[in-house]
């Protein structure tokens, strides 16, 4: 596996991503939370600093996911569509190297956007006087980024067999089942029903359990785990993304073009 190679092909990701005006994004949550700035004082007297914490955290979490899920999927169908992996295949790239460069760049825009969110959401709350934990943030805001790179491995493993919007669809409901994981987990004892509950502990196994990087309610209340849990968490995530970018290098390796 060779490091320029990859370097070059999550470059042109790069590029190519931000062309297509994803950094709208930005503006779109600068408008929200301007907007929440004005609504939330009148309607939500002495609990409007909370809100807009977890309005903010909140956002950069949703609309990072939306842009991870969206783009991610149609990584390698658009590059399939406009014949342009004919091109490169044949050349001295192996499918590793296609692989983990196109991860790495839409990862790079993620972690762009999250910080320019990150900072226009630091600003405005000292703007407005409210009082934030700003480590416990910075801390969940990287859990975040963790999640969106998982999220961007999920999107792309569905995006190399199937089309865009079947794994967008796809996408999405791991998104929403990884949160919910645990629930369907506790679900399943409740039930007492054997095959329900081999049911849900097959989902929970299988399924990523993205409410390990979900740090938003504690950062919030500055009750951020210990650093072991933080550690394992960092790990899991991962382990998780390392395997799912070898499913997807497998599934592309036997692909026809």
């Amino acid at each position: 596996m060779n490091i320029s190679r990859i370097f070059a092909i999550a470059t042109n990701g790069f590029r190519e991503v931000i062309r297509d005006r994803i950094l709208y994004v930005i503006g779109l949550f600068v408008l929200i939370l301007v907007l929440a700035s004005r609504i939330l004082p009148p309607i939500a007297v002495g609990a409007d600093g909370k809100i807009f914490l977890d309005l903010g955290i909140g956002g950069i979490s949703l609309l990072g996911a939306i842009v991870a899920i969206f783009v991610g999927t149609g990584l390698i169908n658009k590059e399939i569509e406009k014949k342009t992996v004919l091109i490169l295949v044949p050349k001295p790239i192996t499918n590793t190297e296609f692989i983990v460069g196109k991860h790495l760049g839409l990862s790079t825009v993620l972690l762009v956007l999250v910080a320019v969110m990150t900072i226009t959401y630091f600003a405005l709350m000292a703007m407005l006087g409210i009082a934030f934990p700003l480590v416990s943030l910075v801390v969940a805001i990287a859990f975040i980024l963790l999640e969106l790179a998982l999220l961007t491995a999920v999107a792309m493993t569905f995006g190399v067999f199937t089309s865009s919007i079947l794994a967008t669809l796809l996408s999405f409901g791991v998104y929403i089942m990884g949160h919910l994981s645990r629930d369907l987990l506790q679900l399943g004892r409740i039930t007492e029903n054997p095959s329900i509950e081999k049911i849900t502990k097959a989902l929970f196994l299988i399924l990523p359990d993205l409410e390990r990087l979900n740090l938003k309610n504690e950062a919030v209340y500055n009750i951020l785990p210990s650093t072991g849990e933080l550690l394992s968490s960092v790990v899991y995530a991962i382990l998780y993304i390392v395997l799912l970018l070898t499913i997807s290098i497998l599934i592309f390796s036997r692909r026809q073009f």
